[in-house]
């Protein structure tokens, strides 16, 4: 049967990177898909000249998650009250209003009043170490749990990646991206988890055109010459043609293979 899935991201254009395919699969067959972000990510980085003179890059960023959010499937979108942090060890980690240091009871009390709304069956948020370390990503972990548990939302699943796997893609992918492109390093972003700890790995090659272009509505932070759509497609699929998640309530000891 149709259920509804809330997925909760830090800033825009975490959710077209980290699970936009499995959204567009929920969407298709006919659950309803719900996007929450905590922060407008108002201080990515952003080149001169995409922003008009009158345009805040937060306004910027809403844009382009409510773009994203048709093209993945999405039934609606919400935004969190609270500021981007910035990255780990910054001054603005510590700004009035920033994620990273609301008070979590707060924060997951307004998350699971749209969880208990929308009668959400699972919720989506990121592993403990949010991915990568960013501040705001490691408290949409800790909310993000903590809201699950107020609204007894009965499937909670971290989304991540497989260490493993961008290690393994690391030469191949520097070999397919054109010249002139940074391939970001795997190992020095300390990025992704162990393949142990996955209990979910979803298989989206068959909406990657819509995970691809959902990525390139978040033109400010994704531009078309970026890492992410420089990819020729057969290097894309490799890429990003896998999700990953893991099952944070209690669950059955059996690998899955789907969040519904």
């Amino acid at each position: 049967m149709p259920g509804t899935l809330v997925s909760f991201h830090a800033h825009p254009d975490d959710e077209a990177i980290l699970v936009g395919g499995t959204l567009a699969l929920a969407a298709d067959a006919g659950h309803r898909v719900v996007l929450v972000f905590a922060t407008r990510g108002d201080l990515g980085e952003v080149a001169d000249g995409v922003l008009a003179a009158d345009e805040s890059l937060g306004e910027r960023r809403e844009q382009e998650a409510r773009a994203a959010a048709v093209i993945l499937g999405a039934a609606r979108v919400e935004f969190l009250p609270y500021h981007d942090s910035g990255m780990a060890g910054e001054p603005t980690n510590d700004r009035p209003g920033a994620f990273a240091t609301a008070d979590r009871e707060e924060a997951a009390a307004r998350l699971a009043t749209i969880l208990a709304e929308e009668r959400a069956e699972v919720l989506t948020v990121y592993d403990d170490r949010g991915g990568y370390g960013h501040p705001d990503h490691v408290q949409v972990h800790h909310v993000g749990r903590r809201a699950g548990e107020l609204a007894s939302t009965p499937r909670v699943y971290a989304g991540t990646v497989s260490r493993e796997h961008f290690l393994s893609l690391q030469d191949r992918m520097s070999e397919a991206v054109p010249d002139g492109v940074e391939t970001p390093d795997p190992e020095a972003l300390d990025l992704g988890v162990p393949d142990a700890s996955i209990t979910t790995r979803v298989d989206v090659t068959g909406v990657l055109d819509r995970k691809r272009a959902a990525m390139a509505a978040h033109s400010s932070q994704i531009p078309g010459e970026s890492f992410f759509l420089a990819l020729p497609h057969e290097a894309f699929a490799l890429a990003f043609g896998l999700e990953w998640f893991i099952r944070l309530d209690e669950h059955p000891a059996a690998p899955e293979t789907w969040l519904f």
